[in-house]
């Protein structure tokens, strides 16, 4: 994987540094190393004492890390980037829209307690699932919806979630469905956010609305402090 995302780097920086080139050329190799991505195997990720990961990107991930962390079944939530071509992506470069990368969250769950088609429900329930490149007041790929699989069953109940969703709506539904390569923790201060500053007037404004909509649509999936 590693390999991977070191030759889709390197042939971006070529393009990105010779300004002689045209504008459309340099999108080209965006296209391609945007494909190269899409069309990589999955890597798959072993439980670890029982527990399994699965990974998303749904707008700013202060939000999505809260809605899944008061999901039954889930132990944590982590924040980070995934989904980008370069390597050691922070909140910083990925904010540029350069790197490929979303903001994104890492889900470690107990399978027997939620299962990963579960955690997709969650996922489509807890955005706005038509919104492209973003959620809410947050715009740019750095927001857009993914949602990653590690192996063929995954990808097909997110792509006949993916579906029926598109038929409900009768409308296109904005996630990419992506094969998952490799997760990047953020940085300390993004992790918990919203539950260690309440006060924050993105978290009162965006945040905890967001959480609290997706509470009123699945009680039934919360956990008793919830």
């Amino acid at each position: 994987m590693k390999s991977l995302i070191v030759s889709l780097s390197i042939a971006l920086l070529f393009s990105c540094n010779n300004n002689a080139q045209q504008k459309t050329a340099s999108k080209n190799t965006k296209t391609k190393i945007e494909q190269g991505l899409m069309d990589a195997d999955p890597v798959e990720v072993p439980l670890q004492d029982g527990k399994a990961r699965a990974y998303f990107a749904s707008g700013c991930f202060w939000c999505v890390e809260a809605i899944y962390e008061s999901v039954k079944g889930v132990e944590e939530s982590i924040s980070g980037y995934s989904g980008g071509h370069t390597l050691n992506p922070t909140y910083e470069s990925s904010n540029t829209g350069r790197t490929g990368h979303a903001e994104a969250v890492e889900i470690i769950y107990d399978p027997n307690v939620v299962s990963f088609a579960t955690l997709v429900d969650v996922y489509f329930g807890s955005q706005n699932p038509v919104q492209e490149n973003g959620q809410g007041p947050d715009i740019g790929s750095q927001y857009r919806s993914i949602i990653f699989y590690q192996n063929d069953e995954q990808k097909q109940i997110i792509l006949e979630k993916k579906e029926a969703l598109a038929k409900k709506l009768n409308k296109r539904i904005a996630a990419e469905v992506m094969p998952f390569q490799k997760f990047w923790v953020a940085e300390d201060y993004h992790q918990d956010y919203e539950r260690l500053h309440p006060e924050s007037s993105y978290i009162q404004r965006i945040s905890i609305p967001r959480l609290n909509r997706f509470k009123q649509k699945f009680p039934h999936l919360l956990k008793d402090n919830h």
